[in-house]
């Protein structure tokens, strides 16, 4: 129904993608340039990302979490709280080269059905941070509105959040 979340995997030379209200994750490969389905269900993930070790990281709208693939098919949830209550519904996420995970955690996937699983926002909505060694997860910021998109300078030295609440509120 609709493409979010694009991630390049230079190894495996593939575009993997989600399609957040059919619940998959997409995938496009630069061998042969065929699309297929890659997971099902995917936790209404939106943002997909990949670490410096290759590993697939996704943002679930429908389980309020930040996952891992590992390479052995298992599945390692990364973050599902903060301060004993349940993420809002994380969006977008970038890695930094010290492991690091940054992500936003809006809300749009628990508004309504369509996008994961309608519930409570029990949090305001915020900007995070994974400890890449710990995995302790530390509120970075949570002034912005609406927290969305996600991206580093080319450098890592500058951190840039798209706020995309003005526009629907």
């Amino acid at each position: 129904m609709w493409a979010e979340g694009p991630a390049w995997n230079g190894v495996g030379r593939y575009l993997v993608w989600s399609d957040i209200p059919n619940n998959v994750q997409m995938r496009w490969l630069e061998e042969d340039g065929h699309v297929t389905t890659f997971r099902s269900p995917a936790g209404n993930s939106n943002g997909n990302t990949f670490d410096h070790e290759g590993r697939q990281i996704s943002f679930e709208h429908g389980n309020r979490r930040v996952v891992r693939y590992e390479y052995n098919g298992k599945v390692t949830v990364l973050a599902d709280k903060f301060e004993g209550k349940p993420l809002n519904a994380p969006n977008d996420g970038v890695v930094h080269p010290n492991g690091d995970i940054w992500f936003t955690d809006p809300g749009y996937g628990s508004l309504m059905n369509y996008e994961g699983n309608k519930g409570d926002l029990l949090i305001k909505e915020a900007i995070y941070r994974i400890d890449g060694k710990t995995l302790k997860l530390e509120k970075v910021a949570d002034d912005i509105f609406k927290p969305n998109g996600i991206c580093f300078s080319p450098d890592y030295k500058e951190l840039y959040v798209a706020d995309t609440g003005a526009s629907h509120y």
